[in-house]
C-alpha cells in the first residue's frame, strides 16, 4: 500500500480537501501509476458540483492525467513498471462489439462499475481516514498514486512532457477530434464553434488542419476572441452585440449558414441555435458540451427535414489506446498545438485556485 497526497471531495458543493490517503496495490489486470501531472476540466467541476447523476462522494476527481506506471497487477502485459502512460477515461479493450465496430469508440467493457465510482471487480483502491474513496471516470488523477483498469491506459513516447500531454487525456482530444473525426470538416468548408475554452480552441485547432475557409468563434467573453484567432478562427461574435438570434446572424455571415457548427459549451439553448446556425440541406452540428442531467434539446423537426444533421461525440471519436500515442506523437511533430492551451501552472495544494480560474474563464 502506497500512502500519498491526494484532493478528496468529501461531498458535493465543497472544495476539494488535500489528504494523505492510501493506495492500494493493483489487482490482476490493474495499474498502479504515478501521476506525474493533471489538468483540471469542467467536467470535473460539473460533478462536484452535485449535478452529475452519476456522482458519488467521497471521490478522487480527475481525468486529464500523465504519470508513470508503479507497478501492475497480474495478466498485464501492455505495460510494465516506467513505462510513460495517459490514463483513458474511455477505455479500448478491443473485444466488445463496440470496439469492434469502427463507427464507434464507446467501448463498454467496464462502463457499469466505472459509473459506480468502482474497479471492475467491483471494489475501491482508495481508503482515507479509514472510509472506502470512491474512482472517477476510471482515472482519478487528482492524486500522486492511481489504479486503473489495464485497458484503461495509454503509452506514449517517454519523452513527452507530461505536463502539457496530459491535456490530450480530455480536452484537446475531444475538440480536435470532434473536427476531424465526428464532422470530417472538408477542406473550404465554413465552420462555427460555440464556446471558447479549451475544447473550443481545439475545435478551431482541428478546423484549420482539416482546411476550413472561415471559423467563427462565438462566446460571450470577449477576452477570449485573441487567443481563438492564433488557433485560426477568422473571426468572433457575442451574440450579446445583436438584437437577433445568433443563428441569423451567422445565418447572413455566411450565406444560408455554416457547413459545421460545434456547440462546446452544454447550454440546451446554444445547442439549439448551433444547429439552426448551419447551411439547409448538408449543415451538421456537433453537440460536445456536457448538459446538466435531466436537460433535453428540442428544435422543429423541419430542421432536420430539411437535411441538418445533429450528431454528439464523446472523446472526439478516438479510440483511444490506439490514438492517444499517435496525438502525442503529432504533438511532438508539431501537427497540433497543445503547449499554447496552458495558461497557468500550478503546485497541487493550489488545486482549488485552478478551479476557480477555470469558472472564470481565465
Amino acid at each position: 500500500v502506497i500512502k500519498c497526497k491526494a484532493a478528496v471531495a468529501w461531498e458535493a458543493g465543497k472544495p476539494l480537501s488535500l489528504e494523505e490517503v492510501e493506495v492500494a496495490p493493483p489487482k490482476a489486470h490493474e495499474v498502479r501509476i504515478k501521476i506525474v501531472a493533471t489538468a483540471v476540466c469542467h467536467t470535473d467541476a460539473y460533478t462536484l458540483s452535485g449535478a452529475d447523476p452519476e456522482g458519488c462522494f467521497p471521490v478522487i476527481l480527475g481525468h486529464e492525467g500523465a504519470g508513470i506506471v508503479e507497478s501492475v497487477g497480474e495478466g498485464v502485459t501492455k505495460v510494465k513498471p516506467g513505462d510513460t502512460v495517459i490514463p483513458l477515461y474511455i477505455p479500448q479493450c478491443g473485444e466488445c462489439k463496440f470496439c469492434k465496430n469502427p463507427k464507434t469508440n464507446l467501448c463498454q467493457k467496464i462502463r457499469i462499475t466505472q459509473g459506480k465510482g468502482l474497479m471492475p471487480d467491483g471494489t475501491s483502491r482508495f481508503t482515507c481516514k479509514g472510509k472506502q474513496i470512491y474512482h472517477f471516470m476510471g482515472t482519478s488523477t487528482f492524486s500522486e498514486y492511481t489504479v486503473v483498469a489495464d485497458i484503461s491506459v495509454a503509452k506514449i513516447d517517454a519523452a513527452a512532457p507530461l505536463d502539457k500531454v496530459c491535456l490530450l487525456g480530455c480536452g484537446i482530444s475531444t475538440g480536435y477530434g470532434a473536427a476531424v473525426n465526428t464532422a470530417k470538416v472538408e477542406p473550404g468548408s465554413t465552420c462555427a464553434v460555440f464556446g471558447l475554452g479549451g475544447v473550443g480552441l481545439a475545435v478551431i485547432m482541428g478546423c484549420k488542419v482539416a482546411g476550413a475557409s472561415q471559423i467563427i468563434g462565438v462566446d460571450l467573453n470577449k477576452d477570449k476572441y485573441a487567443k481563438a484567432k492564433e488557433f485560426g478562427a477568422t473571426e468572433c461574435i457575442s451574440p450579446q452585440d445583436f438584437k437577433k438570434p445568433i443563428q441569423e446572424v451567422l445565418a447572413e455571415m455566411t450565406d444560408g449558414g455554416v457547413d459545421y457548427s460545434f456547440e462546446c459549451i452544454g447550454n440546451v439553448g446554444v445547442m439549439r441555435a448551433a444547429l439552426e446556425a448551419c447551411h439547409k440541406g448538408w449543415g451538421v452540428s456537433v453537440i460536445v458540451g456536457v448538459a446538466a442531467a435531466g436537460q433535453e434539446i428540442s428544435t422543429r423537426p423541419f430542421q432536420l427535414v430539411t437535411g441538418r444533421t445533429w450528431k454528439g461525440t464523446a472523446f472526439g471519436g478516438w479510440k483511444s489506446v490506439d490514438s492517444v500515442p499517435k496525438l502525442v506523437t503529432d504533438y511532438m511533430c508539431k501537427k497540433i498545438k497543445v503547449d499554447e492551451f496552458v495558461t497557468h501552472t500550478l503546485p497541487f495544494d493550489k488545486i482549488n485556485e485552478a478551479f476557480e480560474l477555470m469558472h472564470t474563464g481565465k
